[in-house]
């Protein structure tokens, strides 16, 4: 799932379309877009400790496009494992939870273009020093990690650090990502894929618990889902060349993954 600078792998993806001029976008007459998300991957979307409510990068850039587009939103929470199906069944109209853009998932429902690419690196317990690369959890037959089946840290455990097997008994699937950090505190396994601020999320939020280590593993472009076929998806792309072009991502970026720190 999950998932720049010298020191946080993030940035805004390079868009192929010309910028939509305000003038441009549709006007979708006060329509109600029915989105979801899981409030789970921090600082994509997340509930605020304070109140409860959901906030995030992706709740930001639905909300405005929803209000460039003359839209209202209605959110909706679903777990990460019914997530996709639920968009692409129609149930809701968009969904956004750190999906990283694949040509499988490609195959089942619509995208929009990348707002977002998050480079993915290894959170393990303080005190690991086994870890340093993928090579040497790889060459190392006693070190698991831990993932929440079918999201990008699992893919990426598999194919990018391991062998390909997605049967692989060193990758243990957990219910949600939370879950699986602290599999790692526990020592029930060794580490986790993360981006780097949602690793910088769980080391601050338990200090001398955890650390990040190594190179990033791989980039990975994320994109909001849309029902196939949906008519929202040109007025989403155009509604997101807008927002890049004014610089108004690029900020909601650095706010989420730089400045914001939950007080």
């Amino acid at each position: 799932m999950f998932r720049t600078s010298s020191l946080l792998a993030v940035a805004a993806a390079a868009f192929l379309s010309l910028p939509a001029m305000a003038q441009d976008l549709p006007d979708l007459a006060g329509r109600t877009i029915h989105a979801v998300t899981e409030n789970a991957y921090y600082p994509l979307n997340f509930a605020d400790p304070k109140t409860g409510e959901g906030v995030g990068l992706e709740y930001d850039v639905i909300n405005e496009i929803a209000k460039r587009l003359n839209a209202k939103v209605e959110w909706d929470l679903v777990a990460w494992d019914v997530m996709i199906e639920s968009v692409r069944t129609g149930q809701f109209d968009v969904g956004a939870d750190g999906i990283t853009i694949t040509a499988e998932r490609d195959e089942q429902i619509d995208f929009t273009k990348p707002f977002i690419t998050v480079e993915q690196y290894f959170l393990v317990r303080a005190d690991e020093e086994r870890i340093t690369s993928k090579e040497s959890f790889a060459g190392d037959p006693e070190l698991l990690f831990g993932a929440q089946a079918g999201t990008s840290s699992f893919y990426t455990a598999i194919y990018d650090v391991l062998d390909g097997d997605e049967a692989n008994p060193r990758v243990k699937v957990f219910d949600s990502f939370g879950a699986a950090v602290q599999a790692v505190k526990a020592g029930d396994v060794d580490a986790v894929i993360a981006d780097q601020a949602a690793s910088a999320g769980y080391i601050g939020a338990d200090p001398g618990a955890f650390k990040q280590v190594g190179e990033a593993i791989k980039a990975d472009p994320l994109g909001l889902i849309l029902t196939p076929g949906s008519d929202l998806v040109e007025p989403f792309n155009a509604a997101l060349d807008q927002l890049k072009a004014e610089g108004w991502l690029d900020e909601r970026i650095n706010y989420w993954f730089f400045e914001y720190s939950g007080e």
